[in-house]
């Protein structure tokens, strides 16, 4: 049997707590930010795969898994495939009514998710973040902000989220603010990485099934003076350096999120 994946134990929980609102969110999170391998019937062509489908009382699903070996364990041997993330994944099935199969046969994490699962995954990632303005530009300034009471869920909703932004930012803060809310302080990330930062928050935020809690979320260039005011009041959370980069190569099908690739 393959090594338990972080899926696998998401999955555990949730199957064990099926009234657990907030295990379930945790599992579509998990699944939204992991690569996802699609068996094909062809290798891909361009911007167009041609993934395998089974019907399952009349439902188009089509087949994924969490890493290749598992696929490979499924298929019994090498086989083409689409790696994709699970968020484009979502956008994909959900514009062609399709669900996933994931990881049949092969997996603890084994299990059938309907077309309905694939659309409303796809509806709640489109939350939109809010970004904040930077605190030092509001009355106040740093000295407004205070050490925050964190819901648990939210913490590790954070924390796996940010554990998976390497080299977009340096480190971030969790604080709370005098008038009401949170704020999540990101410093030294670069104008591009911050929208794809904010987003990642936001869902964070979302999929934390917290729908009461404010989340704000602003940038700062990075400096030793504004990580000791933020310590005083924040939680850190650290940003992995990004591993040594190997040589580029060409595009695979279903990077862009703006164009995810289609079906034949």
């Amino acid at each position: 049997m393959s090594e338990k994946t972080l899926l696998d134990t998401a999955h555990a929980a949730m199957m064990q707590n099926p009234e657990d609102v907030q295990l379930r969110m945790s599992f579509y999170s998990i699944l939204a930010d992991i690569e996802v391998f699609l068996l094909l019937e062809a290798e891909p062509k361009a911007e167009m795969i041609e993934p395998q489908i089974v019907e399952v009382e009349g439902e188009r699903l089509v087949l994924g898994f969490d890493s290749a070996a598992r696929l490979s364990a499924f298929t019994g041997g090498p086989a083409p495939y689409a790696a994709l993330s699970g968020r484009i994944m979502a956008q994909m099935l959900a514009t062609e009514g399709a669900g996933l199969a994931l990881n049949l046969e092969v997996a603890p994490s084994s299990i059938m998710l309907p077309a309905e699962a694939m659309v409303w995954m796809c509806d709640t990632l489109k939350a939109a973040p809010q970004e904040a303005a930077p605190a030092a530009k509001r009355k106040g300034g740093l000295a407004a902000l205070k050490s925050p009471d964190i819901p648990e869920v939210l913490l590790h909703a954070l924390d796996a989220k940010l554990s998976r932004a390497a080299g977009l930012a340096n480190v971030a803060y969790l604080v709370a603010k005098e008038e009401g809310g949170m704020m999540l302080a990101i410093l030294g990330a670069k104008e591009p990485a911050q929208a794809p930062l904010a987003k990642a928050a936001s869902e964070a935020l979302v999929f934390s099934g917290l729908e009461d809690t404010s989340l704000d979320v602003a940038f700062f260039n990075d400096s030793e003076a504004l990580r000791d005011q933020f310590a005083r009041a924040g939680l850190r959370f650290d940003v992995p350096v990004p591993a040594t980069p190997s040589l580029q190569t060409p595009a695979a099908p279903g990077r862009d999120p703006s164009a995810p690739p289609k079906l034949r």
